[in-house]
């Protein structure tokens, strides 16, 4: 984000105690750097919907190709420590992206973004979804965006693009967000090298791919409708 917005924390947590064990050899007893390049022998709680999501064999326990295939997924996407432990974060993001693929080109089959305003931007972030519609028209989209973390939250309701900046400098965070479109005071969809997925999330803003941000900038103007709604998993 380029100015402080007003995010609120919302309390509640998104999983139980239980979910959150990990093995004692990955919180204790090595350094980030050991834990990092060790691949660990234990199943998680998750083992099974992660081999299936990964197309391995689903038997609930953990192989050294499993291990691999988890860690391979945990570095993509910057989830540490990339152990091969299929736990909670890893299986939150899985399911993110599963129910990315189910929308399909029918991301607002729902109606929760109101399309009777012409063209509009609208912001799932229960599942971490954007498109643009122009009326009952699909646009472009929907395309997979990195929202506010925990405590930063992207602010949710009807707001409208106000500024644009083909290559902002954030003095918050100082560093350059390409095609940024401010829509809610220091909230603005942009481009991000970072993955979609790289947790915890943004500042705030609307995170976006570098081709899916230019496609942004070229379809909306000052005055165009947002709209965000939902809730990102883990806030």
């Amino acid at each position: 984000m380029g100015v402080k917005g007003g995010a609120r924390r919302r309390t509640g947590a998104a999983l139980g105690v239980t979910g959150l064990v990990v093995p004692l050899a990955l919180a204790v007893g090595a350094g980030p750097a050991q834990a990092a390049s060790s691949c660990t022998t234990q199943a998680g709680p998750y083992q099974k919907q992660v081999e299936k999501f990964l197309g391995r064999p689903v038997d609930g326990r953990q192989s050294t190709a499993d291990c691999q295939a988890i860690r391979s997924f945990q570095k993509t996407h910057g989830i540490t420590p990339a152990a091969g432990y299929a736990g909670p974060l890893t299986w939150r993001t899985m399911d993110t992206i599963l129910k990315q693929r189910a929308a399909g080109k029918t991301p607002n089959k729902a109606g929760a973004c109101p399309v009777n305003k012409g063209r509009i931007a609208c912001v799932d972030l229960t599942r971490q979804l954007s498109w643009v519609q122009d009326g009952a028209k699909l646009v472009y989209g929907p395309v997979p965006v990195r929202t506010g973390r925990d405590g930063a939250e992207t602010r949710t309701g009807a707001r409208k693009v106000y500024h644009r900046s083909l290559n902002h400098w954030s003095t918050i965070y100082k560093v350059w967000m390409p095609y940024s479109q401010f829509f809610d005071g220091g909230q603005a969809f942009h481009s991000t090298t970072k993955s979609m997925y790289n947790p915890p999330g943004s500042g705030g803003c609307v995170n976006m791919r570098p081709a899916d941000a230019k496609a942004y900038w070229n379809l909306l103007r000052n005055g165009d409708d947002v709209f965000v709604y939902g809730r990102k998993p883990g806030t």
